[in-house]
């Protein structure tokens, strides 16, 4: 069988929210680009970027408690969250320019606004949410929340969770009227959609990238396999983008950049308690986030999450975490001994050393049983019943371990994007707040790695026009954010928040 080879100019990896977000940057930048898009898969979105997979919370730090640490001198650091809310702004805005330019034809397929908010218990954390909330509310990014420690409040804002609690209990929640859930499986299928219907584009799916080889010409030779068929073929491009989740690792190792030397995976898997009861699920309409458990990682912070897929309404609780060797849910349990080179054995022997909580967290994770699950559940929904809960199981997630001068590797949480030198090939690595803030990990992925296009007045006018506060900061700026949000909210079909209660 004869090999097949195309000269596009940008190849794809991995068809999920990141690569469809790229894509769609790009031809908006330059329309006659040439891309070919390769998926191992049979489907589009069928890893990270799908609704069963992904936490679907648009990440906007409005309640996610973990991005607001709390300082040695007791104060709360805001920064994070600052950064990442600014972020999703920016994705809301990218969004609103598909919907006006009819990219995207229905925007409630894929986002809808459902109130997000933080729900501690116990005089110490109680005390560290009203901390943060007066830390939080001299940004403008956080304007409108609110917050209560009144029983009668709570009950109003979420009596699913406050049905059957103790009155006498200190607890405290905040909430904002204008968090989202966000479909991105949903959003990523529309995106791949518009793509096929482009000039110059084409998505092959059931293909897997097997080997890379950068000549002096600067040209990257990417090997594919067509899985159904047999057929293999090769790519010669000037620009790779691996956007293929927890997949993404062996990739960069395979490639042979000296940027992507030493890095390491640590895979954590998770697992969801499904809400199955109609009744229960419409007792309740937020995204509740708690406090994460001693030595648990991010990912874990439990929540009680409503969701809209598949056009239904859906409440999720958790994530339950786990370990497994699979870097994909749909991957091999030898992922995780083949990305083990010599060049990233000591960060990674060096970061599970220094991890060892973290490794004993996710053992007692595994061995949880039902009872354990329902109690935890308990902790949120004290009248949940087992009958009403079934276990469905999520995503993967690869967490990053780099190399560290002092410590020989560390285990970070978050997403990271490791270029070639020459800007040729790009790999995104990890995990939270991930898809949530694909627009900005995108254009800066576009500004390193094509530099020279990205400086012109032509490309400038373009991002500008697809991200209108592109190279403005709306934290620092609270008429901005509100005409923004304003904006983006009335394109996105978004609800109005209600009067905030001072």
């Amino acid at each position: 069988m004869d090999k097949i080879v195309t000269e596009p100019d940008v190849v794809l990896i991995g068809a999920g929210i990141m690569s469809a977000t790229l894509g769609v940057m790009l031809k908006q930048l330059q329309p006659d680009l040439t891309i070919e898009i390769y998926e191992r898969l049979d489907e589009v979105a069928s890893e990270s970027s799908d609704a069963w997979n992904n936490a679907g919370t648009g990440h906007s730090a409005f309640c996610e408690l973990n991005y607001t640490p709390e300082k040695a001198d007791g104060s709360i650091d805001i920064s994070k969250a600052d950064v990442i809310a600014e972020w999703f702004e920016q994705s809301r805005q990218f969004w609103a320019f598909l919907v006006e330019k009819g990219i995207l034809t229905d925007p409630k397929m894929f986002i809808r606004s459902v109130p997000h908010m933080s729900f501690v218990w116990g005089k110490k954390n109680v005390e560290f949410l009203r901390k943060r909330y007066d830390a939080m509310t001299t940004s403008p990014l956080f304007q409108g929340m609110q917050y209560s420690e009144d029983f009668d409040q709570l009950d109003e804002w979420m009596p699913l969770i406050m049905k059957g609690r103790n009155r006498d209990e200190k607890v405290a929640a905040t909430r904002m009227e204008v968090g989202t859930d966000v479909n991105f499986g949903c959003l990523t299928r529309q995106l791949f959609k518009h793509l096929k219907e482009m000039g110059g584009v084409q998505l092959y799916r059931n293909h897997e990238v097997r080997s890379f080889r950068h000549k002096e010409d600067g040209i990257w030779r990417v090997r594919i396999k067509d899985l159904t068929t047999g057929q293999k073929r090769r790519a010669r491009a000037k620009f790779v983008f691996i956007g293929a989740g927890g997949g993404s690792l062996p990739l960069l190792l395979a490639s042979g950049i000296p940027e992507g030397k030493g890095f390491g995976g640590f895979p954590v898997s998770g697992q969801w308690l499904k809400c199955t009861n109609p009744e229960v699920i419409a007792q309740h309409q937020a995204k509740v986030y708690g406090k994460a458990a001693v030595g648990s990682p991010p990912m874990s912070v439990p929540h009680l999450d409503t969701r809209v897929i598949n056009g239904e309404k859906a409440l999720l609780f958790g994530p339950y975490a786990g370990f497994t060797t699979k870097f994909l849910k749909k991957g091999s349990f030898f992922d995780l001994p083949f990305s083990i080179k010599m060049n990233n054995l000591r960060p990674m022997l060096a970061a599970g050393y220094t991890n060892i909580p973290l490794t004993k967290y996710l053992i007692n994770q595994v061995r949880q049983s039902p009872e354990d699950r329902l109690a935890a559940l308990r902790e949120y929904v004290p009248t949940a019943q087992g009958k009403d809960w079934e276990l469905e199981v999520a995503g993967q997630r690869v967490q990053v371990i780099k190399k560290d001068p002092k410590r020989g590797g560390v285990l970070e949480f978050g997403t990271e994007v490791v270029s070639a030198a020459d800007g040729s090939l790009a790999a995104l690595l990890g995990a939270s707040p991930g898809a949530s803030t694909a627009v900005s990990i995108m254009v800066d992925l576009i500004h390193r790695c094509f530099p020279q296009k990205a400086s012109t007045p032509e490309w400038q006018e373009k991002i500008k026009e697809i991200i209108p506060t592109y190279g403005q900061k709306i934290a620092e700026d609270p008429q901005l954010c509100e005409e923004t949000r304003s904006f983006t909210g009335r394109v996105l079909q978004l609800q109005e928040p209600h009067p905030v209660q001072r």
